[in-house]
């Protein structure tokens, strides 16, 4: 098949970054496609090219392993799985891309949580021979409670039913139905062979039924919303940072994560409540006029405050509330299984307190989508809502309103192991 003319880097400086997650069932074709994806685009150097061929070779296949791009572990490869989130970076003229490459195994679906909870596109893949799957369902589902605002269905393996429309048809129909039902803003549906390159860069000539884009294009052209809320600000506290050189120097340093700071805007300290204003935005390269996210500055107030880490800035006329309970929608990651009492420490943002788990309101049958409001508990890989009441305050938004605010994690006591994706509801929490 002929390729199209691609441009390499640089990618030009207006071209907006694109960050995408691969997800799907185990050999549905996720690191082969990307793989594909990276060796038509003309996105792998001649001695990266190399040690895929010599690896090939040393695993007895006879033409070139495209999935070994990415699966870069040793134990990923003597498995042929992918057990962990496989990050590439690539440019075409148009646009820069970061893709996450996550594990299909059900097992693994903590990584599949990572690698979309930053993803502004999630592409799900489909054996064209199996269909919708369950593990799909719960991919589709972690893709609409993470609020990825784009969904690329590559219907794959097209070869292996014929090149057949009805198949593809099929799963495009049955996933839209569940992002209809999930309330997935975008989605779109490719057939796909990652094999052979049908419609991942190039045009397929064995699907001339298909007038959809390609992947690439696609991909090329979703328009990328802004990741972050510009409106509130919110700057969690890492540490202070004083000089020994002037006593008076004191400056919160954190990543912006809400909002745009500039010299002279007015804004509340957390817990404390007090009230001040931005007096300068340092950094390691200078000042700065203004920061927004997802920038890492540090700040100093009009006052010097009993604030540290933990702490947070935040505008004073949409502050968030102090919440002692939250309502959340779990991702539970553990082996052993959330249930009512239990206790876990939760990492939301710098602030670590300690958590229960009052109640769960109900678990989500991934089948149906219908609410078990009968569950007593979260087994690993379930989903549920759930509430935690919290030995001190924290500062949380809605996740819908702010990804990084409105998210948190569980870690379980004993093991120090992260247990538990937390998604805040809407709600004070009070």
């Amino acid at each position: 098949m002929a390729l199209p003319a691609i441009d390499r880097w640089p990618a030009t400086s207006s071209s907006a970054l694109l960050r995408f997650a691969t997800v799907g069932s185990v050999d549905d074709g996720k690191s082969t496609l990307i793989g594909r994806l990276l060796h038509d685009s003309r996105a792998i150097t001649d001695d990266q090219l190399a040690a895929v061929e010599l690896a090939s070779r040393r695993r007895g296949r006879e033409g070139l392993d495209l999935s070994l791009v990415t699966d870069g572990l040793r134990a990923e490869r003597e498995q042929g799985i992918t057990i962990d989130v496989a990050y590439r970076y690539f440019a075409t003229r148009r646009r820069s891309f970061v893709v996450a490459d996550t594990p299909g195994h059900v097992q693994y679906t903590r990584n599949t949580v990572t690698g979309c909870s930053t993803a502004d596109l999630a592409v799900v893949l489909v054996d064209a021979r199996r269909g919708v799957s369950e593990q799909t369902r719960r991919h589709v589902i972690i893709a609409a409670l993470l609020r990825v605002p784009h969904l690329v269905v590559c219907v794959n393996k097209m070869d292996l039913v014929g090149w057949d429309e009805a198949a593809f048809v099929s799963i495009q129909i049955g996933v839209g139905a569940l992002a209809e039902r999930l309330d997935l803003p975008d989605t779109t549906a490719v057939p796909v062979s990652a094999l052979l390159g049908d419609n991942v860069v190039a045009r397929s000539a064995a699907m001339p039924w298909y007038s959809g884009p390609t992947l690439l294009e696609q991909l090329e052209t979703v328009e990328v919303e802004a990741a972050h809320d510009l409106a509130r600000i919110r700057l969690p506290i890492q540490s202070v940072i004083r000089d020994p050189a002037d006593p008076d120097y004191r400056a919160y340093a954190g990543r912006v994560d809400g909002g745009i700071l500039r010299p002279g805007v007015p804004v509340v300290a957390l817990p404390s409540g007090i009230e001040t204003e931005v007096r300068s935005i340092d950094t390691y390269d200078g000042r700065l006029t203004e920061a927004f996210p997802p920038q890492s500055v540090a700040v100093r107030l009009r006052h010097d405050l009993d604030l540290g880490r933990g702490g947070l800035i935040a505008g004073v006329a949409d502050a968030p509330p102090a919440r002692r309970e939250i309502d959340a929608t779990v991702c539970w990651l553990g082996d052993a299984p959330l249930r009512e009492g239990r206790r876990y420490w939760l990492h939301h943002t710098t602030r670590a307190v300690r958590a229960v788990a009052v109640s769960i309101a109900h678990r989500i049958d991934v089948a149906t989508l219908e609410p078990d409001k009968d569950a007593s508990e979260l087994g690993p890989n379930e989903i549920g809502r759930v509430r935690l009441r919290l030995s001190e305050p924290v500062f949380a938004d809605p996740y819908a309103a702010n990804r990084a605010t409105g998210s948190a994690i569980l870690i379980d006591e004993a093991t120090n192991e992260t247990v538990g994706a937390v998604l805040v509801d809407d709600g004070d929490g009070r």
